[in-house]
């Protein structure tokens, strides 16, 4: 399949009838993402590891000036997106490396190549702000992102070299931009 990519009007981009957007975390259109991010952390992780995942980072910690957010639309649907914020390991910020989460496919949509567009979106969205590497962690039950971050060239991180696990079993990706 051939895809051009137009720029188009405020901050997005039009992919093959898939808009791309990124936003400000309270854009209302990030409601899209939580909803779907919740149903999918349920279904993999049960309603109390969902909860838990989703308020440990609440939806601020992607602000702005350092934060943004950016969704993936067809037909004005949220059906993918993501999230960066600095990364912050115990706290302390490292001001050049990026934290991604709230990495996420819609399941109706997935095999169409959102991961990837979203992900170089967020990728884009992180050296426009001046970072210049990424980190992010993906829990066990997401081969579908394991797979996806190896394929785009992200490199597995030994998890006993990083100290600040967001939960026991994370699975840490890093990669310079």
């Amino acid at each position: 399949m051939t895809r051009t990519r137009t720029e188009g009007a405020a901050g997005a981009t039009d992919t093959a009838g898939v808009r791309v957007h990124t936003v400000r975390h309270d854009d209302p259109r990030v409601r899209g993402l939580l909803d779907g991010l919740l149903e999918e952390y349920t279904e993999r992780y049960g309603a109390e590891g969902a909860a838990a995942e989703l308020s440990r980072y609440p939806i601020s910690e992607f602000a702005a000036p350092h934060g943004r957010v950016v969704l993936a639309e067809i037909g004005g649907e949220v059906v993918a997106g993501g999230a960066l914020r600095p990364y912050r390991p115990h706290g302390a910020e490292r001001p050049d490396t990026a934290e991604f989460k709230r990495i996420w496919t819609s399941a109706r949509h997935r095999r169409r190549g959102l991961g990837r567009t979203v992900m170089a979106a967020l990728e884009d969205t992180a050296r426009d702000l001046g970072y210049r590497g990424v980190i992010l962690f993906t829990g066990p039950n997401q081969p579908e992102a394991v797979a996806l971050y190896e394929r785009i060239g992200y490199r597995w991180t030994d998890p006993a070299v990083i100290d600040d696990l967001p939960y026991p079993r994370a699975i840490p990706f890093e990669r310079s931009l």
